[in-house]
């Protein structure tokens, strides 16, 4: 399931956002103040987030690039500025999309479709780690030569990963990610699924190279091959 990161002051906004977010089938979290909408980032890791620009303690165009530092994930703002000198210093951020208020919340939910749509697998259909090969369109993996064959499981975990190239997931992020809120198994069932995955893509699975481990929090792809 995707997780869209909500970040609105406005009460009645955030609320309707959530809902109609929700009813398409999306898990919402919501921040309402700059600082909250940080530690939401980092403690979610969303798929895409939805920013106001008008809040307290931090405002939207600190937080857009503290983000940005962060991370590449797609970026909706929300404002009620709607003069052209706004929307380009936006977008030259690093922004998505730009809504101006008031505005439907079918036209915010239809904007975040399309850009998830634009953005799926980082915007590529295919990625090349050395020698291990995915296509995201076909779900084929490849290492050099050799075509490897994945679990539904095992391939939810690699195009998680792969997609954040960098980026940490705790156990029950990749949890949410792989099986949904529902799941109610443990922490650790993530565990063999990622060595399983290991002896699969990796030349030697006991010092891996694609999927690392990060001691004390869970998992991350690495940036380069032999990098981190």
């Amino acid at each position: 399931m995707l997780r869209i990161l909500v970040v609105e002051d406005e009460p009645e906004i955030a609320r309707l956002l959530r809902s109609y977010l929700e009813r398409e089938g999306y898990a919402v979290v919501l921040a309402r103040d700059g600082e909250a909408a940080l530690r939401a980032f980092e403690e979610a890791s969303p798929d895409l987030v939805v920013l106001d620009l008008m809040l307290p303690r931090l405002d939207g165009w600190q937080v857009m690039r503290a983000i940005r530092e962060l991370s590449r994930v797609p970026v909706i703002m929300l404002t009620a500025r709607d003069g052209v000198e706004d929307k380009v210093a936006g977008l030259e951020l690093g922004a998505d999309d730009y809504v101006t208020k008031p505005f439907s919340p079918r036209e915010v939910v239809a904007r975040v479709r399309a850009v998830l749509r634009r953005n799926r697998w980082g915007g590529r259909e295919e990625a090349h780690f050395g020698d291990l090969h995915i296509n995201y369109l076909t779900r084929e993996v490849r290492w050099k030569d050799r075509t490897v064959g994945l679990t539904p499981t095992e391939w939810r975990l690699l195009e998680v990963l792969s997609t954040h190239p960098g980026q940490v997931f705790t156990r029950v992020q990749l949890i949410e990610r792989v099986y949904g809120y529902s799941y109610e198994g443990l922490e650790r069932t993530i565990d063999a699924h990622i060595k399983n995955l290991r002896q699969k893509i990796e030349p030697d699975p006991k010092e891996p190279r694609y999927v690392l481990t990060v001691y004390g929090v869970g998992y991350k792809f690495a940036r380069q091959p032999d990098g981190g």
